[in-house]
């Protein structure tokens, strides 16, 4: 029995699934922390790394690594970190966004570059920061990793040279999915000169080997891994539900949104992976719990206990601003508080705002790839929760799929590790998982009281 080994290298920590080659089953699964914050010193993922992949390791045929991504891990000559990465969640490059937007014409013409508009997150802005307020490193800097890039690199023999895929490469900044080359240009311009970037390889082929001799996959960005570890196809939508909320699908073409709504990454087959994020989504039901002085049990049998549209009562949950729709400035609201409003309501109206938040990314995901939801699959922490699973097939109007917890990014970056093994123009076609179908009766009035408050608000004093 070939194995092969799927890590994960996420902001959180490093997991590592051993999996059967044949049908992706997982035989062993082990896990080790990383550091907090939104700077970390890259080197501790590589603790992490042979920490949570040991003994697993020598067994594997094979291994990929999916890892978080964005983040900007900034090599000297020595190949030594000139300073802490800067993860995607580090939000000090905003100004600089703006800036390279502007130099690149305007956000449609970015988006024509490199199939998204640029924000804090993605890795031109962060070498432009280190660029304008720490020029003294940035001067030392001879080559930029991401953070999937750089585990994989460690886990490489001595002398290879660092390597990436078109997915990962796809949320830099300076990265054309179209034609899936560097635009060694605009990382010029971002960091005032020119670093060495890893080299692309194509969907399925071998970077490297370890030192014993097992393969080793080109990687990907976390996103990817996970829509390659649920076998996600053209026509399917998948919803997940944690800090922030993300809608992602499958497309055979390009995308290119210049109002920044959608972003156009590629994904780990070939094809693109049009993505759209909400920066509100499990904190509005932990805020609404903290507000009620419940836990998210009692959150639920509040909410499942009031009717449909929550007796009248809408929120606007953009608490800590939003970004689909882009209003980085915008605040909570709440209307329609009457005498006769419950603690019920209160609970209802906090679900029914997280999940119509979540079908406007996936409304504006279909609309950009064209595409017909064919499946929408929903994952994260939050669906556990029992009103998110009874609300959400009523919300988005359709039958919901809940597949089992697990792995995901771990287990797409095993597939894509197997993937080396076989030589085939597509992945390995491995079961999927059985997932419990989630129905209810559409309730499309909570999205249109939604929908009327959400467009009135810019508006409000």
């Amino acid at each position: 029995m070939a194995l092969v080994l799927g890590v994960d290298s996420s902001t959180q920590s490093t997991k590592a699934v051993l999996v059967d080659a044949a049908d992706g089953t997982v035989v062993e699964l082990r896990a080790a922390g990383h550091p907090p914050g939104t700077e970390v010193d890259p080197r501790a993922w590589l603790g992490a790394y042979d920490e949570a992949t040991d003994g697993l390791l020598d067994r594997a045929d094979a291994l990929a690594v999916g890892g978080q991504q964005h983040g900007m891990v900034a090599l000297d000559a020595a190949g030594e970190p000139v300073r802490d990465a800067l993860l995607w969640n580090d939000v000090r490059s905003a100004a600089a966004a703006d800036d390279l937007i502007a130099e690149m014409g305007g956000p449609r013409a970015c988006a024509e570059a490199v199939g998204s508009v640029l924000v804090a997150s993605f890795t031109a802005t962060k070498l432009r920061w280190l660029r304008d307020h720490e020029p003294a490193r940035a001067a030392r800097v001879a080559s930029v990793l991401l953070p999937h890039d750089y585990v994989s690199l460690h886990a490489a023999a001595p002398g290879t040279e660092a390597f990436t895929d078109r997915g990962d490469a796809s949320g830099t900044g300076y990265f054309d999915a179209r034609s899936s080359a560097w635009r060694r240009d605009l990382a010029t311009a971002a960091l005032g000169h020119e670093p060495r970037l890893p080299r692309i390889l194509a969907s399925g082929e071998a970077a490297a080997t370890t030192t014993a001799g097992a393969r080793i996959g080109a990687g990907t960005g976390d996103n990817m891994a996970a829509a390659l570890g649920m076998g996600l196809e053209p026509g399917d939508v998948l919803v997940s539900i944690g800090t922030s909320g993300v809608a992602s699908t499958i497309s055979s073409t390009p995308i290119a949104d210049p109002t920044g709504t959608v972003t156009g990454f590629a994904d780990a087959t070939g094809r693109y992976l049009p993505m759209a994020t909400t920066i509100n989504a499990a904190g509005i039901l932990d805020l609404q719990a903290r507000l009620l002085g419940v836990d998210h049990d009692e959150l639920a049998r509040l909410a499942l206990a009031a009717p449909a549209g929550a007796g009248g009562l809408v929120l606007s949950p953009y608490y800590g601003g939003e970004r689909t729709p882009n209003r980085p400035d915008a605040r909570g609201v709440w209307t329609g508080l009457t005498g006769a409003t419950t603690r019920a309501d209160l609970a209802r109206a906090a679900v029914e705002a997280l999940l119509c938040s979540l079908a406007d990314a996936v409304d504006a995901v279909a609309a950009h790839a064209d595409v017909e939801p064919r499946r929408i699959l929903m994952v994260g922490g939050a669906t556990r929760n029992p009103a998110v699973r009874a609300l959400a097939p009523a919300i988005l109007g359709r039958p919901v799929l809940l597949p089992p917890e697990g792995q995901y990014v771990a287990l797409g970056a095993a597939r894509q590790a197997a993937w080396t093994l076989t030589g085939d123009a597509t992945p390995p076609g491995w079961p999927p998982a059985a997932c419990t179908v989630l129905e209810a009766d559409p309730t499309p009035g909570v999205r249109d009281a939604y929908a009327a408050l959400r467009d009135a608000t810019p508006a409000l004093p």
